[in-house]
C-alpha cells in the first residue's frame, strides 16, 4: 500500500494499514495509548475486577435459572471460564471433562483435583481415550485427526449432557484471537487456522445457546482474570494448550506408544524450562515426536529410534510469534536428559520458525 497511515486531523479520522496491537510492530503499543488517551480522551481507569464484576451480571442475566454446560479442556481458557461462570450462578453450572487421552503427563488428575476439590465446582470426568484412539487409529492428515476429534468430542459431549438434562446454555472458553482468526473479514468462507480451537459443531448439534463470557479477551488478559478470580498461579500462568492436544504434536499416525514417548518428552522439557527460571518468559513451549526414526549410538549398540523436536515461543496475544533464543547450554543438557530419561528417542532437534510464516503448533 503506498500509505501506511491516514489522518484527517479536523475531523479527528485516522486509519492504518498495519497491525499495531502484535508484538513486531515497533512502538505499537505507544501509538494505541495515544489514540486512546490524546485523541480520544479516555481516562484508562478500567480494571479487572470492573470487567469481573460486569460479566458477572452479564452471565446472571443470560442464564437466569437455566442450565449450563461447560466444556473443560484442560487448559487457562474453560478453566477461568467456568470459575468465572460458577461464581455467578453456583450449581446452576457443571462442567463436562473429556478426557481424550491427549493431554500432558499427569494433567487429567490436576484438572479433576482443582475443580473437584478447590473449587467445588460439579464436575462430570469422562475417560474416553481408547475410543478417540480407536478412531484415530491410521489417520495422518491434520485436518482430518482434528475434525475426528471434534466429532468425537461432541458425541462424547452430548451423550453426558443428555445424562445431566435440562441444559440450555453451553459455554465455551473463546478468546478474542479464536473469534478473529476463525472469521473471514471479506465475508467469504473462513479458512481454517483455528479448526482446532473450540468445537464449533457443538453449539449447533446440541441446539444450545452459547455462553462465551472471554470473547473480547486476549490471553494475557485471561490470565490477569485467572489471578482476580484466585485460581493458583501454577494454572493461570500455564502455556496454552490447543484443542487436539497431543495429536497435532505427533505428526503422522497416532499410537499411544507415541504418546507415551512424547509426553515423557515434553515432561523432561517443561522441568528443564522450569528449573532455569524461564517459562514465565516464554508465551509456549513444547515437543514434537518427529514420524521420522533416525540411527544412533547409545553404548556400544547403534539405536534406531524417533527425532523429537522442540518447540518455543514468545508473543503477547499468539497471533504473531518469535522462536526463544535459547542458550546452548541450556538446550544441550535438555537433549542429554531427554535421550537418556525417555526410551525411544536417540535425537533432539531445536525449531527456529516464527509466526509467520510459520504456526506455534506443527499441525
Amino acid at each position: 500500500a503506498p500509505f501506511a497511515i491516514i489522518q484527517d486531523e479536523k475531523r479527528k479520522y485516522y486509519g492504518l494499514m498495519f497491525h499495531p496491537e502484535v508484538v513486531h510492530t515497533p512502538d505499537g503499543a505507544k501509538l494505541l495509548r495515544n489514540f486512546v488517551r490524546k485523541v480520544s480522551g479516555l481516562a484508562g481507569d478500567w480494571t479487572m475486577r470492573a470487567f469481573r464484576e460486569e460479566a458477572i451480571e452479564k452471565i446472571r442475566a443470560q442464564v437466569g435459572k437455566g442450565k449450563v454446560i461447560c466444556g473443560l479442556s484442560g487448559g487457562v481458557d474453560s478453566a477461568v471460564a467456568a470459575v468465572l461462570i460458577h461464581e455467578a450462578i453456583g450449581d446452576q453450572l457443571t462442567c463436562v471433562f473429556v478426557d481424550h487421552g491427549l493431554l500432558r503427563l499427569n494433567e487429567a488428575e490436576t484438572v479433576v483435583d482443582l475443580f473437584r476439590h478447590h473449587y467445588n465446582i460439579p464436575l462430570v470426568h469422562v475417560d474416553a481415550s481408547k475410543q478417540f484412539l480407536g478412531e484415530l487409529e491410521g489417520v495422518t492428515d491434520p485436518e482430518q485427526k482434528r475434525k475426528t476429534i471434534g466429532r468425537l468430542f461432541i458425541d462424547v459431549f452430548d451423550a453426558e449432557a443428555k445424562k445431566i438434562g435440562g441444559a440450555e446454555f453451553l459455554a465455551q472458553g473463546t478468546l478474542y484471537p479464536d473469534v478473529i482468526e476463525s472469521v473471514s473479514f471479506t465475508g467469504g468462507p473462513s479458512v481454517t487456522i483455528k479448526s482446532h480451537h473450540n468445537v464449533g459443531g457443538l453449539p449447533a448439534r446440541m441446539n444450545m445457546k452459547l455462553v462465551e463470557p472471554l470473547r473480547e479477551l486476549f490471553k494475557d488478559e485471561v490470565r490477569v482474570l485467572g489471578r482476580e478470580l484466585g485460581l493458583p498461579e501454577i494454572f493461570v500462568g500455564r502455556h496454552p494448550f490447543p484443542g487436539p492436544g497431543l495429536a497435532i504434536r505427533c505428526p503422522g499416525e497416532i499410537t499411544k506408544e507415541k504418546l507415551d514417548i512424547l509426553r515423557n518428552a515434553d515432561a523432561v522439557y517443561i522441568d528443564q524450562i522450569r528449573k532455569a527460571g524461564l517459562y514465565d518468559k516464554i508465551w509456549q513451549a513444547f515437543a514434537v515426536l518427529l514420524p521420522v526414526k533416525t540411527v544412533g549410538v547409545m553404548g556400544d549398540g547403534r539405536t534406531y529410534e524417533y527425532v523429537v523436536g522442540l518447540r518455543a515461543v514468545t508473543s503477547t496475544d499468539g497471533m504473531t510469534a518469535d522462536f526463544y533464543s535459547f542458550d546452548m547450554k541450556f538446550l544441550g543438557e535438555t537433549a542429554t536428559r531427554i535421550i537418556n530419561e525417555v526410551k525411544g528417542v536417540n535425537r533432539v532437534v531445536y525449531d527456529v520458525t516464527s509466526k509467520p510464516p510459520g504456526t506455534i503448533e506443527w499441525e
